[in-house]
């Protein structure tokens, strides 16, 4: 018994397990939350091991499951390997993969020093993709399984000042959820990629555009637990690409079909404001 993690110890455990990354606030925290309240067993991925470790004992107490941290920065190298030894390492198996993992660069990408753009890349393109690519054969062979890959709104604008890698990072990740949805297709596994626009969380925090996004009509944002909502029940359902709340899914709509060329000429002036001085 381990009271911090939950009634049974987790080679145990007969429950499904969710492993989430960027867990620690957030979207992250929210996904974790509600698998918790769907009685599923937790493994808590991010860096900041303290919060996790509270994250994963409060949800134990709330809801009789075990939850455990798996700290890990998913800007290492072949990250994706060490968390997965380290879910094994407890007897379990992935049955939920969402990977949540993830943060922007607010300046030009020649302004920050290159070890930081392949920081972003190895955690939301790189050990994203390793991660998916190691649960696959496990669901494949158990007939059931979810994929949940968070990307963003931004993945159906083009590129602007600024963030210079975000918009092709989560672009993938919405061509890699609909590649992956094709291909396994009759097995039982689920895929989504979420793309959500104004979220509530410490996104903004952490690449210093607080101040602006404060500025901005909080009409526009949506909390963490309503784009998890939304997106759970489009996973339920087998809906490969989801935008959750209506007014991010008009801007989506336009985000696709009107001209580049408008679109650029709209969106340069008003994301010079989310592009911090070199």
């Amino acid at each position: 018994m381990n009271a911090a993690t939950g009634a049974m110890t987790a080679s145990a455990s007969r429950r499904p397990l969710a492993l989430i990354t960027g867990a620690s606030a957030g979207i992250g925290a929210a996904f974790a939350r509600a698998y918790a309240a769907r009685g599923y067993d937790l493994a808590l991925s991010a860096r900041r091991t303290e919060r996790l470790e509270a994250l994963a004992a409060e949800l134990a107490a709330a809801h009789g499951i075990t939850a455990f941290a798996v700290p890990a920065d998913l800007a290492d190298f072949e990250a994706h390997a060490k968390v997965m030894a380290a879910v094994a390492a407890r007897g379990r198996v992935v049955d939920v993969l969402v990977n949540n993992a993830g943060f922007s660069i607010a300046q030009s990408f020649g302004a920050v020093p290159w070890e930081r753009q392949r920081a972003f890349l190895m955690t939301l393109v790189v050990n994203a993709c390793g991660l998916a690519y190691d649960v696959i054969p496990g669901m494949v062979e158990r007939g059931r399984g979810s994929i949940i890959n968070v990307g963003s709104l931004a993945a159906f604008a083009p590129g602007v000042a600024g963030h210079s890698l975000y918009p092709g990072a989560k672009s993938l990740s919405v061509k890699f959820s609909q590649a992956l949805a094709a291909e396994l297709k009759g097995t039982g596994v689920k895929v989504t990629v979420t793309c959500p626009g104004f979220t509530l969380t410490e996104f903004a925090e952490a690449n210093g555009t607080k101040a602006v996004m404060d500025d901005a009509p909080r009409r526009f944002f949506q909390t963490a637990e309503a784009v998890v909502a939304t997106t759970l029940a489009a996973n339920d359902k087998g809906q490969v690409v989801i935008v959750p709340g209506v007014h991010n899914k008009i801007a989506a709509t336009m985000l696709r079909y009107l001209p580049e060329w408008l679109l650029i000429a709209v969106l340069s002036p008003a994301s010079a404001k989310y592009h911090l001085d070199e």
